[in-house]
């Protein structure tokens, strides 16, 4: 637990428009007992600063090479624009030549016409001069015609360097924020060092076999499709919980690592005990009740990609806490995530979704915990894939998605840290209020 909130310092990195697309709300319903929140030891204070330190430094490297591209890159002559651009002044300057040289043809036919004394050769040198005056004006046209494929090059440049000028606003504005989030950082440090580096207490612990998993997310989301998914909670603490709080979001970013798709997802949430579906716009949480040792519990979501969703990648980011009647918490000490392909609407059916017309193809689950579900709301056998597996990253860090070479891995990894700092953010703050309950 102490982990998830100290990675909270080192929240917005060099993402900017990576946002939360959705997070877990289950009912305002909060424990009665109260908690002291843990607080991050000297240790894990030092790991956040050197944590926030890469962050920025990646926001760092992230401006310089797009300023490098902007000022270079897009400038030489293979760079496809610009390429477009040239290609289309050398059709343009051969055009102009061909009208010239049409437009000559044309005089000089004239000139023999004129000079013709006989029947005969006055009507050769009219055909001349016709085909002349033909050929001279589809000559005039091409030359228009290329002069627009360059008028239309030029701007499809231009465009594509204004396009790139704002992304390099975007991502200084992300230095500046790591840059704020760093110095926020080594001041918590400074202070908590300053304060003589006392081990900071709290009833709230670390908890990693309250383990959480999910499964039926499938590797690919279509726009316009529904997914139905299971998060599922496991207490393997070996001692009772009394309440378990389980958390879940998805964030979602284009293939350029810019904009955020947050807009397009909706993400909902059921239990067996509460089957109605409820949209998933917090993280204040719920306990679903309380967990005997090796014991489960079940929560059903549902994730609607808009019809229009451009392509992307995405997140399911899960976590879970729990509280006792005595006082003491603790929690899953990081925040997993299974990462998925957003692909726009084709027609074609992604499995593991349900399409607009209803039809759905959920693929078997891999191998996961097999625990029965014991707990309040009802039981559950279906495995659930923990999310520790290969498929996807213990520390929350996005792995790799097959994304576009376009999207640098700089700006990949400063996403990811940026979704896990915000989560660790909200998680903290409903820690608070169920302190201050």
């Amino acid at each position: 637990m102490r982990h998830v909130l100290a990675t909270a310092v080192a929240a917005a990195v060099t993402a900017p428009a990576l946002l939360l697309s959705a997070a877990p709300a289950f009912a305002d319903e909060k424990p009665a007992a109260r908690t002291q929140e843990a607080k991050p030891t000297i240790e894990e204070l030092r790991q956040a600063v050197d944590r926030a330190q890469k962050a920025y430094d990646a926001s760092v490297t992230a401006v310089a090479d797009a300023i490098t591209l902007l000022k270079e890159g897009m400038e030489a002559e293979t760079y496809p624009t610009k390429a477009a651009v040239i290609a289309a002044k050398k059709t343009a300057a051969a055009a102009a030549q061909a009208k010239t040289e049409a437009d000559q043809a044309v005089v000089d036919a004239q000139a023999k016409l004129d000079a013709a004394t006989t029947d005969e050769d006055k009507a050769a040198a009219q055909t001349a001069l016709d085909e002349a005056e033909t050929a001279a004006q589809e000559a005039a046209e091409a030359k228009t015609a290329a002069d627009a494929g360059v008028t239309e090059a030029e701007t499809a440049h231009d465009d594509a360097r204004i396009a790139q000028s704002r992304k390099i606003s975007l991502l200084q504005k992300a230095r500046d924020e790591a840059k704020g989030t760093l110095d926020d950082a080594q001041k918590a440090l400074e202070d908590a060092e300053a304060g003589g580096g006392e081990e900071p207490g709290g009833d709230c612990v670390p908890a990693p076999k309250l383990t959480v998993g999910v499964s039926g997310l499938p590797a690919r989301v279509t726009g316009g499709s529904t997914t139905t998914f299971t998060l599922r909670v496991t207490n393997g603490t070996g001692e009772k919980l009394d309440a378990v709080y389980p958390y879940v979001f998805v964030s979602a970013f284009d293939d350029e690592g810019v904009k955020d798709l947050g807009s397009y997802l909706d993400l909902e949430w059921s239990t067996a005990a509460d089957p109605t579906w409820h949209d998933a716009d917090g993280l204040e949480g719920t306990s679903v009740g309380s967990l005997a040792p090796k014991g489960s519990v079940d929560v059903k979501l549902r994730l609607k990609a808009a019809a229009d969703v451009p392509a992307g990648q995405g997140a399911a980011h899960v976590t879970a806490d729990y509280i006792n009647e005595d006082g003491s918490c603790g929690g899953y000490p990081d925040l997993d995530d299974q990462i998925f392909q957003i692909v726009p609407r084709t027609g074609a059916t992604t499995p593991g979704t349900t399409t607009p017309g209803g039809a759905s193809e959920t693929p078997a689950p891999r191998p996961g915990t097999g625990n029965t579900a014991t707990e309040q709301g009802g039981s559950a056998t279906t495995p659930v894939t923990p999310v520790t597996d290969t498929t996807a990253s213990t520390t929350g860090a996005l792995a790799d998605t097959g994304a576009s070479d376009a999207l640098p891995k700089t700006g990949l990894a400063a996403a990811a840290a940026l979704v896990l700092g915000a989560a660790a953010m909200l998680v903290s703050r409903r820690r608070r209020a169920n302190a201050d309950a």
